[in-house]
């Protein structure tokens, strides 16, 4: 079976890290892979080609040019699938592919539409509905079937694009244990000496680029409240973006500044995961946080806002605690008090890690995946 993507690009997002670990367990699986981006950017790119699938980019031009160039590559590949993922690349290849005989797949990756999405700066109101109904129309009309990454990120499409539920799978994404590595206290000291970081300090870790979305202002207001105790490190990697100065500017005037540390983005992240105690998330909103899965990974326990999708992945006072969005004092005394107990840590961690095997290897996700292809191929033939 072949199986087409096309995507904005291969770069550093969470998408794109999880489409580019599923080639070799798919290959394994009978499905061959190929990528066509409608540009390049630093990220997977050379892990995909890696793995045996074959990458090829469109390059700039105006949509009309998108659209040609994406058609012409299905007729030249002849796939049995066309899956699609991020807004632009989904609009281009819906509209390239009618009455060309290759299933459509969709892909619902976050809650694009909500309403808290209006409150980012970044976004106008009359854009974003525009491009709800672009989304939508050529959603319902041009798509065979779609694939979530969560029940969240299905019924957001539900409520917002008006997609059957009928129409949408959820597969959850998985991560790649060999890409991660196993925790252990042997590697924690590594990570800690390459990071310059105390053997005996504790390590508060979050992973997320710069954008309304992941919200690490509220992080750093809240670190301002543990001004007390100089007992602890904050790393927060992730690329920069609009977000970027607000958080600059928080730094520059924090007591705490001396221990928080934007590390950027970051080619080790399963280093940094290796080297902490504790992982937060503070995001106003998700398709599935990746980032958690791969700290879950990781053995450690979790501090996460309370949005949809996290009651999804985590077990609530269990592995985690849960915080309300841009509650920066609940979030310094969640933080607090799993820090002063080490006992608890370890226990979080524990179930972390029981529940990403159980859940999210990147082999059952393949499996999952394979089979939806196959499904999608009988339903078109059929």
């Amino acid at each position: 079976m072949r199986v087409l993507f096309v995507i904005n690009s291969l770069g550093a997002g969470g998408t794109e890290r999880s489409l580019s670990e599923l080639v070799g367990p798919l290959a394994d699986l009978g499905v061959e892979c190929s990528f066509l981006c409608l540009e390049s950017r630093p990220g997977v790119e050379d892990e995909v080609r890696s793995a045996g699938a074959t990458v090829e980019v469109l390059g700039t031009g105006s949509p009309l040019r998108a659209v040609a160039g994406v058609r012409a590559r299905i007729r030249a590949i002849r796939p049995d699938i066309v899956q699609s993922a991020l807004f632009e690349a989904d609009v281009f290849t819906r509209l390239a592919a009618v009455a060309s005989g290759v299933a459509v797949m969709g892909s619902l990756v976050n809650g694009s539409y909500e309403p808290i999405r209006l409150a980012d700066p970044n976004v106008t109101h009359w854009r974003l509905d525009a491009t709800r109904r672009i989304d939508g129309w050529t959603g319902r009309h041009l798509v065979d079937h779609f694939h979530a990454v969560s029940r969240f990120a299905k019924d957001s499409a539900e409520r917002h694009l008006g997609i059957d539920s009928s129409r949408i799978t959820v597969v959850e994404r998985g991560r790649d244990v060999g890409r991660l590595g196993e925790p252990g206290l042997a590697r924690r000291h590594r990570a800690r000496q390459e990071l310059g970081i105390d053997a005996g300090r504790l390590v508060i870790v979050s992973v997320g680029r710069h954008e309304f979305q992941k919200d690490q202002l509220s992080l750093l207001r809240s670190l301002r409240r543990l001004e007390h105790r100089d007992d602890w490190t904050t790393l927060i990697a992730g690329r920069t973006g609009n977000a970027t100065g607000h958080l600059e500017r928080e730094l520059e005037t924090s007591p705490v500044r001396d221990r928080i540390r934007l590390l950027g983005q970051r080619d080790d992240v399963p280093e940094v995961l290796a080297a902490a105690d504790l992982f937060v998330c503070t995001s106003r909103f998700e398709g599935i946080p990746g980032a958690m899965i791969e700290a879950m990974a990781m053995a450690l326990p979790v501090i996460t806002t309370d949005i949809p999708p996290v009651f999804e992945v985590v077990e609530p006072g269990v592995n985690a605690e849960l915080v309300p969005v841009g509650d920066s004092e609940a979030l310094a005394c969640r933080i607090e008090a799993v820090l002063d107990d080490a006992e608890r840590r370890q226990k979080m961690g524990a179930r972390g890690r029981e529940i990403f095997t159980e859940r999210f290897t990147l082999e059952q996700s393949a499996a999952r995946m394979a089979e939806l292809y196959r499904q999608v191929k009988r339903d078109k033939v059929a």
